[in-house]
Parts: C-alpha cells; structure tokens; sequence
C-alpha cells in the first residue's frame, strides 16, 4: 500500500507553482509546492496563498479547503535564506504583515480549512496550523515553534497558537522551541484528530464528510460568528450571537433541515 506522503508526491506534476490546488466534489485542495525546501513560505508561496484563498472565498462551488504539504513535511516555516538576504527592517515589517494577512484570511473565509499535517509543522509552519479551522495530523507528525533556538521569538506564529491551546503550554513551546509530538498536539487543542500515515487522508475525509453534510448556510454562517464572538466580552458575545441565529433561523435550509427531521428523512440542502 502506497503512503499518504507518497501519494500526494505522485499527484503533485511538475510545477513552478509553489501552490497546487485542485477542486472536486465541493472541495478545494491546496498544496504547498516547495518539497525540496520543506514548503518553507517564500514570499512567492504566501503571495500564491493569498490569492488562490481569496479566489476561493467567492468560488460558490468550493465549499471546503484542505491545506497539505508535498514530500516529507507540512511546511518549515519561513524560507530562513530568503528573509537573511535583505537586511532591513521595513522588509521584515511587511513580510510579516503579508504572512498574517494570509493567516487571517483562512479565518475569514466562508469555508471551514482543514490542514493535512504530515512530518513537521515548525515556526509559521506551526502558526499555519493554528490559522487552519481544524487539522488531522499524521502519528509522525511533529510541532515547533522553533524560531527561539534561533535567537528569534515566534511572535506571529503565538497568535493563532495562543489562540488554540492553554497559555502555559504555548509558552512551553514558544520559550523552549522544543517539538512536541501529534498526541500531545491533540491533548493540548493544536489539532483535532490522529491518524497513521497511511490512513491520514481517510481520516482527513471523513473529517470532510461530516461537514459537506451539512447545510453551507449554517456552515459558512457558523464560521463568520464563531470568530467574531471570540472578539467580544461574554454579554456583547450572547448579542451578537443572537442576531446572527435569528438571521440563520429566516434561512430556508432551516425550514428543510427541521421538516426533515420531523418526518425522519434525509434533509436536501439548498446551499447559499
């Protein structure tokens, strides 16, 4: 049996993309396309990102992403060599604002993310998982943000982690660099599920699955409240989720998903 890492190789053709994507079935598949480099994210990469996400915000048949690395890692963070070449603090400025626009942008899209976490996921490699709505990682995969061990603290990348596990654990990675293994990232809240390498893209589809079964409607409003209620205090939170359920409520997928389930049947979506 081919691995998953082997598969995905095979499917990558040849390419000066640094980002690869495919849609079938309601699902866009991205993947990062610097194998040799460990997808570390040149400035080429996070500019294709930023584009092909925005694209994918407004494709109205593209109702998921799955986010993966071609060869033996996720992604390595930032290409170190490309960022030494120019020694200047306004380009670091806007290289880190170009990195966490891209970031957020896998927030605010209507499509839940799923990354596809296989070998390592270090530095802005760490923080991408982060940034992704869900992620499914192999049993080999590893985390890092290893920018410490380098004299750099990994001040973007703790955004999306802080943001995802307990602060004492974040600190532990951002303070130590040191890795840690995919089940103890489940056990803090950095990712979601497990699976052996081989059976990483079954589980990556059952993940899948279970969302593209459900209404878009509730799925993409879902996603935009989720974000935005984590912005405000618990009173402003309850407010503001309120109005957004009463507009989900006036959606017609509503009216089928509860006839449905009176009537014991399959609901039949309408979609956005």
């Amino acid at each position: 049996m081919k691995t998953a890492e082997k598969q995905i190789t095979e499917t990558v053709q040849e390419s000066e993309s640094p980002v690869l994507e495919e849609q079938e079935n309601g699902i866009v598949r991205l993947t990062l396309n610097r194998p040799e480099q460990f997808n570390s994210l040149s400035e080429a990469m996070l500019a294709t990102l930023q584009e092909k996400i925005d694209a994918i915000a407004e494709n109205k048949d593209a109702r998921l992403v799955i986010l993966q690395g071609a060869g033996k890692a996720f992604c390595a963070g930032h290409d170190l060599k490309e960022m030494i070449a120019t020694r200047k603090e306004t380009y670091y400025k806007s290289l880190f604002q170009q990195c966490s626009r891209m970031m957020m942008t896998l927030n605010k899209i209507p499509q839940p993310v799923i990354a596809r976490v296989h070998g390592i996921a270090t530095a802005a490699g760490c923080q991408l998982v982060g940034a992704c709505d869900l992620a499914v990682a192999s049993e080999d995969a590893r985390f890092a943000t290893s920018g410490i061990n380098v004299g750099l603290f990994c001040s973007t990348p703790s955004v999306p982690v802080s943001r995802n596990i307990p602060r004492k654990q974040a600190m532990e990675l951002l303070l130590t660099g040191e890795f840690i293994d995919a089940t103890t990232a489940l056990k803090w809240g950095l990712i979601n599920r497990i699976a052996a390498l081989e059976k990483l893209d079954e589980e990556v589809q059952k993940l899948a699955d279970a969302i593209l079964s459900k209404s878009s409607v509730a799925v993409f409003t879902g996603k935009k409240m989720f974000y935005k209620q984590l912005e405000k205090n618990m009173e402003d939170a309850y407010a503001f989720a309120g109005e957004i359920m009463a507009c989900n409520m006036m959606a017609e997928d509503v009216n089928e998903g509860i006839d449905a389930f009176v009537k014991k049947r399959t609901a039949v979506w309408k979609g956005r």
